[in-house]
């Protein structure tokens, strides 16, 4: 994950911390007021595709998620975010990104958030 601290680095969003396993990311950063979160999240993908093709079949999944975090629990999430391997042999991936959607009142239709 240290290539995509870099990655943003280079393009001026701060990383709080960036944690995942195989299938996917979770990574607490704060952009800058020019930076718009879907330029944000297509800086991050493509620079990290880049770099990841060089060593072999990469591609990312085609949507995003993203939720803001009050100053307050930004502790709390970095350990989550950084914990990812032992949370995710607690819950799939499917189950935690439905959890969020729930918790944060986002209605959806599973059919559609998966690809």
């Amino acid at each position: 994950m240290a290539y995509m601290a870099g990655i943003c680095k280079n393009v001026g969003i701060f990383v709080h911390a960036i944690g995942g396993i195989d299938d996917h990311i979770h990574a607490l950063i704060e952009l800058p007021i020019a930076i718009h979160l879907p330029k944000a999240v297509n800086l991050m993908k493509s620079n990290s595709s880049r770099f990841m093709n060089k060593r072999g079949s990469f591609s990312w999944q085609e949507g995003y998620a993203a939720f803001t975090v009050s100053a307050s629990n930004v502790p709390a999430v970095k350990r989550y975010v950084r914990n990812q391997e032992a949370h995710h042999r607690k819950m799939s991936f499917e189950d935690e990104i439905f959890a969020l959607l729930r918790k944060h009142g986002v209605e959806f239709d599973p059919k559609y958030v998966l690809g």
